[in-house]
């Protein structure tokens, strides 16, 4: 899981990305559906996930999914927003994306609480950061997280970011609480690449 951060005083210019199906071991993230809506309200309405993310309310309801899908369908969310999939089953396990926001492009996800553990979220941000340098040319990616997300942190620094200070950020459910934020820099990415292969 990943806090979405504050604004930044400081505008970087909007990046354009295509946003394809992406494949990776164990994932497919792909567009989220209509027929998502049962599975993302069931693992979205938890409030252990909301207390680590900004925008995700809690109780997370039906309407709170058909309203999330309606704003990615009208291109109200500014980027790449993908539904986490198993492969093998296809199961909905969470979501992910990559927005731009004032300070860059940054990379968000989180994973419903029963996959919890099992290196999903890591395998969704390498795709992710792939993604991000290869489709655009940008300099460096941006991620944040709750200074109490161990999880998250750990994910973050996996991909191969690195700390870049601390924030606050407004989260629905838990009010106005600190953020740690990352970087990622091209080169450092090109010499991670192989994700420890």
């Amino acid at each position: 899981m990943v806090a979405e951060s504050e604004d930044i005083e400081s505008e970087s210019p909007r990046v354009e990305i295509d946003c394809p199906v992406l494949v990776t071991e164990r994932l497919v993230l792909r567009i989220p559906r209509d027929d998502d809506v049962t599975e993302l309200v069931e693992l979205a309405n938890n409030r252990r996930l909301a207390e680590m993310l900004g925008r995700m309310p809690n109780p997370y309801r039906v309407n709170d999914a058909h309203s999330f899908l309606s704003r990615i369908r009208a291109g109200e969310i500014n980027g790449c927003t993908y539904a986490v999939t198993l492969s093998e089953t296809g199961a909905f396990i969470g979501c992910a994306g990559l927005e731009n926001r004032s300070n860059g492009l940054e990379i968000g996800y989180w994973i419903g609480e029963p996959y919890w553990g099992r290196g999903y979220a890591t395998e969704a941000a390498h795709a992710l950061v792939d993604l991000a340098f290869r489709a655009t040319d940008i300099d460096r990616l941006n991620v944040s997280c709750r200074v109490t997300n161990t999880a998250s942190r750990r994910v973050i620094h996996k991909c191969g970011f690195q700390y870049a200070g601390q924030g606050m950020m407004d989260s629905v459910v838990a009010g106005k609480v600190a953020v740690e934020r990352y970087q990622l820099d091209r080169s450092t990415w090109v010499s991670l690449r192989s994700w420890g292969a």
